[in-house]
């Protein structure tokens, strides 16, 4: 009988150190799951971008090397549970987030689910400048895109030419995911461009008669032309008036364009030879394209532009930045004398 309580006696040991193990093994496995490892500052920001032809041993060095995992063992051990990886990573743009567990982290790596990036480019001129800003915030490469804008079955499905596909970026702020590709990101924009062209403004082509990829070539001038959103509709009104009555343009910016030097502080008789389409000192009309991506205050300032009688402009001799308007030619002869007196007092060439 004694030997059978011994027995007894060691079974239930034995068993209560197999529950117990048992136990400890399972918080253990629980708190390496469950338990928060990601550990990032309230001032700081941590993001994991996954490129499109990254391995899981990328992910898992760009994990590690973020510094955001008190234990990255557990994590990678996690990861392995889970069999992350097994099938390929999804690439993209993760934010970690303070006091994620890693079961969290891998759940949202496995899924693909990315936090979108707020794009934003403004102050563009030419496509090589939009590759470049695009490019500093997505995935693909500058390359990428002007291929993509060049090619001539994206431009047919947006309707446009290679000149003016640029026209369709509005200048503004849009939340996408950081992989998209660029044929993605070009549908995106014509949308963006059609939902800009709403009712309202849509009805105010007929006053100004011009297309809307006209409205973006003189809003590109309007821009050039003064930094000062109170003078923009006051110069949109101008240029109507001259494409109305059939005068060349006459822009200095259009041959700064047509140049390549938007760094020229001053028009000299060699630059209005230039035999180009957008020397519109040569050449009547607008641009055929626009010289830069004009913005939204620009493009609705032609879309509102200010009715008078002005036919001729010219930088303020103050250097403020706004201008002189004249109708008659001899007005415009005094305000442009003043202003090249005040460029020759400052030595400016």
């Amino acid at each position: 009988m004694a030997k059978k309580n011994n027995l007894l006696k060691a079974l239930l040991y034995i068993a209560a150190i197999i529950l117990v193990a048992g136990a400890g093994v399972a918080y253990w496995a629980y708190n390496n799951i469950m338990a928060s490892n990601v550990q990032v500052p309230a001032d700081e920001t941590k993001v994991i971008y996954v490129h499109s032809n990254d391995t899981l041993e990328d992910v898992l060095g760009a994990i590690r090397n973020s510094g955001a995992l008190k234990d990255y063992d557990s994590f990678a051990w996690t990861a392995n549970l889970m069999k992350y990886g097994k099938n390929g990573v999804k690439g993209g743009r993760y934010v970690l987030k303070d006091g994620m567990s890693n079961r969290q982290l891998v759940r949202m790596l496995a899924s693909g689910n990315q936090t979108a990036v707020k794009l934003t480019f403004n102050n563009i001129r030419t496509i090589n400048d939009l590759a470049g800003r695009l490019s500093q915030q997505l995935e693909m490469d500058s390359l990428e895109i002007i291929s993509t804008l060049n090619n001539p079955d994206i431009q047919k499905e947006c309707g446009v030419d290679a000149a003016n596909i640029i026209a369709i970026f509005i200048p503004n702020t849009y939340e996408m995911y950081w992989n998209i590709s660029p044929e993605k990101l070009v549908k995106r924009m014509k949308k963006e461009y059609d939902g800009f062209w709403n009712e309202t403004r849509t009805g105010k082509l007929a006053r100004t008669g011009l297309t809307q990829l006209q409205v973006s070539a003189l809003a590109a001038i309007v821009e050039e032309e003064t930094i000062k959103k109170d003078e923009q509709p006051i110069v949109a009104g101008l240029y109507i008036n001259r494409l109305k009555k059939g005068m060349k343009l006459e822009s200095d910016p259009t041959v700064k364009f047509a140049v390549g030097d938007f760094s020229l502080r001053r028009i000299w008789g060699d630059h209005l030879k230039i035999d180009s389409p957008y020397n519109t000192y040569m050449y009547e009309g607008l641009t055929p394209s626009p010289i830069r991506i004009p913005s939204i205050s620009a493009l609705d300032a032609v879309l509102n532009y200010r009715e008078h009688n002005y036919i001729f402009m010219c930088a303020k001799e103050d250097f403020s930045g706004y201008h002189n308007f004249a109708i008659t030619g001899a007005e415009h002869a005094a305000n442009a004398k003043r202003y090249h007196n005040a460029l020759d007092a400052r030595g400016i060439r």
